[in-house]
């Protein structure tokens, strides 16, 4: 073969290994990603030492030697990257050594161009101790030994607003330092943080399939958006040059090593699939799942398993891996305008508690809607009020003011802890589900409302919730506007009928010579008296007084007489004799005429009207 040709043919592969290997942006020095692995970067990102209009000024990435993609944030935290987000504007990360809360001292947003990225979950403060092994496991909420795992001692975390006091064990800790306004996500070892940019805005680029990029005539870094279709314009005319130029062996070899980057690009596309659905595991308990209907008969396996049936649906048991098992509730159609349904997804979507149920997900496929929870193995509260003097149902004084902590716990985090306070009108044992330890979680929003923190009255058509757990000024204005106070009432109620192991006496002229339970309650306190229910050890007793105390306090049939859950919490935690309360029934004789505590003979409720 002559120089020249073979000078041609030399050229001509030159080309073609250019064509093949230039990704978009090669030519402007821009890498994909790092060496083939991690999520795909692009503007605003860009790699360390890479050309400075790959990228937005403080999205720098690194790679590391094993192609691990690293998000490096102010005070030296670095974590590995294992998803980001573009259209959304998010993206993933964890700690490689598997001890996210280490960096808990040292996070610092305010020099970087990321927030945390949770949009509905509460922000928390924690203070962080050193205890004793015994300690740790006495009074850990958040198990950080991660941090130090040469130490004798364990490094915990509490919700800053926990009381310490008449807790010696506790006191006996060492205070480390405090934390404001971060994720319960960083005190896990193993767990992922999210975060999120707002500048530069790229969302309007990517939502029209268009590149967002650095204006090239600007002082200031601004972006545009760029028609794709144009950026690779002179890469299509280069590739028909070629097709000219070449002879057939070298469109065979451009061909095969076409395809051999195909396979490499679907490989490289199925693992971007993996770190998705992981991505979406980890975060369904921030955003509910949608099924279809046919996913919820195979979730429920047909409907094989059922748990209950209540006015509003029919409850299964569902598996959606052998590890996750779930509560499936399918919503009656004949019921309501949906009213409900979305109340539900609407409500619990934005919340996550530890004493509150977790939504998985729903389903609206046409006409078919369901709900589907964490499966919580214990069942209803309603399940264990029972009569206080059978040793072998009652769960014991200790166990009752935890679930009752609990039970407040959740509803304060309702009141105070989200972006709206939620109002759930439906409080009452049926509604507080247990796991297998017994912790409580409040269940069915069905007839939640959403309203300000700033609002002191709900506006209301119609009486909420359950007969016998409804607060007063929910049937009358007369007794005051409808509020938070409303679902205190409901939880008084609650925590009198676990004090005495039975149901609330619902007065019919059957019983009307029977007393009415929460003022017989009242009365023995008030005479100094002893409950006169199952009690074991002097402690025992001391929680029975202490629980009926709280529960009288609720049920003040006037709202601004009754306290806030925070207050409720407050009470039950601390360990210091509580005063009684006024007397709600001193208007009523023993023998009661009227099912609602307080409320005079003959007198007339007022509906309140709805304003909304």
């Amino acid at each position: 073969m002559a120089t020249g040709s073979k000078d041609m043919v030399v050229s001509s592969y030159c080309i073609l290994f250019l064509v093949m290997f230039a990704a978009p942006g090669a030519g402007t020095g821009c890498p994909a990603n790092c060496n083939g692995h991690g999520p795909p970067i692009r503007f605003p990102f860009r790699l360390k030492n890479s050309h400075p209009d790959c990228g937005y000024p403080g999205f720098d990435l690194s790679c590391t030697s094993t192609n691990e993609t690293v998000l490096e944030l102010p005070a030296s935290v670095k974590l590995f990257v294992s998803i980001i987000d573009y259209k959304s504007q998010m993206l993933l990360a964890y700690d490689p050594n598997g001890c996210l809360p280490k960096h808990l001292p040292h996070l610092n947003l305010s020099a970087s161009r990321f927030q945390l990225g949770y949009r509905y979950l509460e922000l928390e403060d924690f203070t962080v101790f050193s205890c004793s092994r015994t300690e740790s496991r006495m009074w850990s909420e958040y198990d950080m030994s991660c941090v130090d795992n040469d130490s004798d001692n364990h490094v915990i975390a509490l919700n800053s607003h926990r009381s310490i006091r008449n807790s010696p064990s506790l006191l006996s800790c060492s205070k480390l330092y405090n934390v404001s306004s971060v994720p319960y996500h960083m005190l896990l070892p193993n767990g992922n943080l999210s975060f999120s940019w707002s500048t530069p805005n790229c969302r309007k680029c990517e939502a029209e399939g268009k590149l967002c990029k650095l204006k090239q005539i600007s002082s200031e870094p601004e972006i545009e958006c760029s028609d794709i279709s144009k950026q690779h314009r002179g890469a299509s005319m280069r590739k028909k040059i070629i097709g000219i130029v070449l002879p057939l062996s070298s469109f065979l070899l451009g061909l095969v090593i076409a395809l051999y980057y195909v396979h490499r690009s679907d490989e490289a596309e199925k693992e971007n699939q993996k770190r998705i659905k992981k991505f979406l595991e980890d975060y369904k308990a921030l955003k509910p799942t949608r099924y279809t209907y046919a996913d919820i008969k195979r979730i429920t396996n047909q409907f094989k398993d059922l748990l209950g049936q209540g006015a509003y649906g029919t409850v299964y048991k569902g598996k959606l891996s052998n590890e996750i098992l779930v509560a499936v509730k399918v919503l009656n159609n004949s019921i309501g305008n949906g009213e409900e349904f979305m109340n539900e997804v609407g409500t619990m979507g934005r919340i996550h508690h530890v004493n509150v149920v977790r939504l998985v997900g729903f389903c609206a496929d046409g006409f078919r809607r369901a709900l589907v929870y964490e499966y919580l193995p214990k069942n209803s509260l309603q399940k264990f009020i029972s009569s206080a003097d059978n040793k072998n149902s009652f769960l014991g004084w200790k166990k009752l003011e935890d679930i009752a902590l609990g039970i407040a716990k959740g509803m304060e985090y309702l009141h105070q802890g989200c972006d709206q306070r939620i109002l759930h009108f439906d409080i009452k044992p049926h509604n507080i589900l247990l796991d297998d330890n017994l912790n409580p979680k409040i269940s069915d929003f069905g007839m939640a409302k959403l309203c300000s923190k700033d609002q002191s009255a709900v506006s209301m058509t119609a009486a909420r919730g359950t007969k016998g757990y409804i607060a007063p000024e929910v049937f009358s204005r007369n007794f005051g506007n409808v509020s938070h106070k409303s679902d205190v009432y409901s939880f008084g109620v609650l925590v009198l009928e676990m004090v005495g192991g039975r149901k609330n006496v619902e007065v019919t002229a059957e019983n009307a010579c029977q007393i009415y339970f929460p003022e017989w309650i009242y009365n023995l306190l008030e005479r100094g008296e002893d409950l006169r229910i199952y009690i074991e050890e002097e402690e025992d007793a001391n929680i029975a007084k202490k629980l009926a105390i709280v529960g009288l306090w609720c049920i003040q049939w006037h709202p601004i007489q009754r306290p806030s859950m925070k207050v409720v919490v407050h009470m039950l935690e601390e360990g210091e004799i509580l005063s009684i309360p006024p007397n709600p029934f001193a208007s009523t004789s023993t023998k009661r005429t009227n099912a609602m505590p307080g409320r005079l003979p003959h007198q007339e409720l007022g509906v309140i009207s709805e304003l909304e």
